[in-house]
């Protein structure tokens, strides 16, 4: 039987992903909201603006109507910035057959009210849609580029989870499974606070030793949020927790850390966001996430500080000062 998915989002990631099932023979169909921008990737035979040089395999073929890509395959992998994916997905609902299946490579919560995405998916569709979630220490560019990448698909039916793991899974990208869909899920979002905190880190001109505090105690901060939210311990030391966790704090592909950095260089928010021109999750997901905290009473004091710098005008130095100068106590 002939492989087939659509894939919704024409930006980095979802065109990465595009390129990547056609490279393993799946019939791919790549949508995108702006007919102008899906014109030029038709033209072009690659994404110019987001991965340019990186031509386009013969079986994947581009659209800007939704309702052709919902009618392309029953498999739709969601690849939008968090604040558009519920929009999508009421969007999608009309045209899609009673047996699709959705899987998002979509990392963030829901900003309405700060849900995970799998409840988005359950209320627009039903807790028995076939659901699953993709996250991983992955780089747009270095996927697209066939370079060694491994990456975790999450789902509470497996299933569903091989499926999708068939048909990205080769060559120089390996696919890990998990039933973890809530820790994934939490791992993904929390990290790009964190890569933001660090890249304040760095632009400030703290050292390696700072990097490194950050990312541990950062980690058992998303450890604190996700085993209370029902996601498990094992998954965030594995590739969607920790993994992820290091690639967006230490590399400056990432767009959560430049975005830090720019802060810790003295640039303010909107300066720092048109610079880099791109979704930056953290921002929004530095708030959610700080209002989860609060509501469920757990420590996140890297979060916390972060979400001033942001949202209340707190200098990113004095973020670091108000850090150290927290009361000494142990480790676990």
């Amino acid at each position: 039987m002939e492989k087939k998915i659509a894939i919704l989002g024409a930006g980095s990631w979802g065109t990465a992903l595009a390129i990547l099932a056609a490279r393993n023979g799946c019939r791919t169909l790549l949508w995108g909201h702006n007919p102008d921008h899906i014109a030029t990737l038709a033209r072009d035979g690659q994404n110019q603006r987001y991965l340019p040089e990186l031509p386009f395999p013969e079986n994947l073929a581009v659209t800007a109507n939704l309702s052709v890509a919902a009618g392309f395959s029953n498999l739709l992998l969601i690849s939008v910035p968090s604040h558009a994916f519920k929009d999508t997905l009421t969007e999608l609902k009309p045209y899609v057959s009673a047996d699709v299946k959705i899987a998002w490579a979509t990392k963030g919560f829901n900003p309405d009210d700060g849900r995970l995405l799998h409840e988005v998916v359950a209320e627009i569709f039903s807790a028995q849609t076939p659901a699953a979630i993709l996250s991983g220490p992955t780089f747009a560019r270095e996927v697209a580029a066939d370079l060694p990448t491994a990456i975790t698909i999450a789902s509470t039916q497996p299933d569903f989870a091989n499926q999708l793991a068939d048909i990205l899974h080769g060559g120089c990208f390996r696919t890990y499974t998990s039933s973890d869909l809530i820790g994934v899920e939490v791992g993904g979002a929390v990290k790009n606070v964190l890569a933001i905190a660090a890249g304040i880190a760095d632009g400030l001109g703290f050292g390696a030793n700072t990097r490194a505090a950050l990312i541990t105690r950062g980690l058992s901060e998303i450890m604190r949020l996700g085993i209370k939210l029902g996601g498990k311990q094992e998954t965030f030391m594995g590739l969607a927790g920790l993994g992820d966790l290091i690639l967006t704090c230490t590399d400056n592909q990432s767009r959560n850390r430049r975005f830090g950095l720019a802060l810790g260089q003295g640039k303010d928010r909107n300066t720092a966001i048109q610079e880099i021109g791109q979704e930056i999750e953290g921002v929004s997901a530095a708030k959610e996430t700080f209002l989860l905290a609060k509501k469920h009473a757990i420590d996140m004091p890297i979060t916390e500080q972060t979400y001033q710098v942001l949202y209340e005008g707190l200098a990113p130095l004095t973020a670091v000062q108000n850090l150290l100068a927290r009361e000494q106590k142990p480790e676990s």
